[in-house]
């Protein structure tokens, strides 16, 4: 009602201001007025007989679907006004404007004789046809394909298309969907200092339209909302290629990074494993850059296999030292010792490059005497003499106080 107040007074105000149009205007509003009715003007198909209409409107000779029906039927002819579809031989549809919109994309390039499927929009059009969209029906499709792609964990790849703060914009198939940041690898998680966020973009904006594998994690078609994480996809890639791996197997590596609590190992098909600084040597270790460095091929045992974590050990291919050290030291010897470390509780002596002690503070804090502080008593590099007070080769322990 509101429309039509609104176009009469517009008319009206047309025929109030006629005189001052000139002829140029006159023949513009003419041009539009044929253009409009050609744009409502019904193009003739020869597939929409006299016989179908008759047809479809004696429902009793032909059962007739219902509006929203998804129904199956061959491609018949495909022109610029649209694509008309046979159905069983006793219906025609065309389907044309925005609904040739193909979500799922399987009907996107059509031949002639093809089978397609259709939703019914309307159940006869201005041309006696049934009324069709591949939009509607390729939207259930493709929505349908990603909750397959949910319930059974599979991966798939995503094309990036743009990035915000947040993550990233990716098309699974034809569908729009979100990578956040959150559900990136490792290998891609953008590590910008401080956190900036105008770095991060930049740098998130570096992977459009790469492709990435990924699994769909959550599917909301009413919302039309699609979240994906590649950590997931990478995640049961791993699992897969760890089945053929067991606690227990040496394997061998490059060493791809050194950080000051240990050794990260690529080894088999791309799988990476961590060597703590604790499994690296049997003897005390400061930093893991002292004894090992980006590039070098080393072999470790799989001593755990944690929700993807793999762990491994160096230490465990050589043979323990302190399964001999009792042999080698007696409790009340007197040996000499190089200090390499000092911290509030003591000093850490080393004995041979194998064995080190620890010289609690309780047993060298007093000299002649006089309690004083480790700092002043110890100088890292230092060799002294130092008398041996335990011996516990099971706990890897040896207590030392000075001689």
């Amino acid at each position: 009602m509101i429309e039509e107040t609104q176009q009469d007074s517009a008319d009206q105000n047309f025929q109030n201001n006629e005189p001052e149009i000139g002829v140029k205007n006159k023949k513009q509003q003419k041009n539009a007025e044929e253009s409009q009715n050609l744009h409502n003007s019904v193009v003739p198909y020869a597939h929409a007989s006299e016989e179908m209409l008759s047809a479809l409107k004696d429902k009793s000779s032909v059962s007739l679907p219902k509006t929203g029906d998804l129904i199956k039927g061959t491609v018949l002819d495909i022109s610029k006004n649209g694509i008309v579809v046979d159905i069983n031989g006793k219906m025609t549809g065309l389907v044309r404007g925005k609904e040739l919109d193909d979500e799922s994309g399987q009907f996107s390039k059509l031949s002639l004789g093809e089978e397609v499927e259709a939703t019914v929009v309307d159940l006869e059009n201005e041309q006696g046809m049934l009324e069709l969209s591949f939009r509607q029906a390729g939207h259930r499709k493709a929505w349908d394909y990603l909750s397959g792609l949910l319930s059974k964990g599979e991966i798939v790849e995503a094309k990036i298309t743009n990035a915000n703060k947040g993550g990233l914009m990716v098309k699974v198939g034809n569908v729009d969907g979100f990578l956040p940041v959150s559900q990136l690898t490792v290998e891609h998680y953008p590590r910008v200092e401080g956190g900036d966020k105008n770095k991060i973009l930049d740098s998130l904006r570096g992977y459009i339209n790469q492709n990435f594998k990924v699994k769909v994690i959550t599917v909301r078609e009413k919302e039309e909302k699609l979240i994906v994480s590649e950590k997931a996809a990478w995640e049961r890639e791993q699992n897969e290629l760890l089945s053929k791996h067991k606690l227990g197997d040496i394997v061998s590596g490059k060493v791809t990074g050194v950080v000051d609590f240990g050794v990260f190992v690529e080894f088999g098909d791309g799988l990476e494993g961590l060597i703590h600084i604790s499994e690296l040597a049997w003897q005390r270790i400061d930093n893991p850059a002292d004894l090992i460095k980006v590039g070098d091929e080393i072999q470790a045992k799989i001593i755990s296999i944690d929700d993807n974590r793999v762990s491994l050990s160096r230490k465990k291919l050589i043979e323990d030292p302190w399964k001999t050290a009792s042999e080698k030291y007696k409790v009340g010897d007197v040996v000499e010792g190089k200090v390499i470390k000092i911290n509030p509780y003591g000093a850490f002596v080393e004995l041979d490059k194998d064995i080190h002690g620890l010289a609690h503070v309780s047993e060298v804090s007093k000299v002649q005497g006089e309690s004083q502080e480790l700092s002043k008593l110890f100088v890292i590099g230092d060799v002294k003499k130092f008398k041996i007070l335990s011996i516990e080769p099971a706990a890897h322990r040896l207590g030392l106080s000075l001689a």
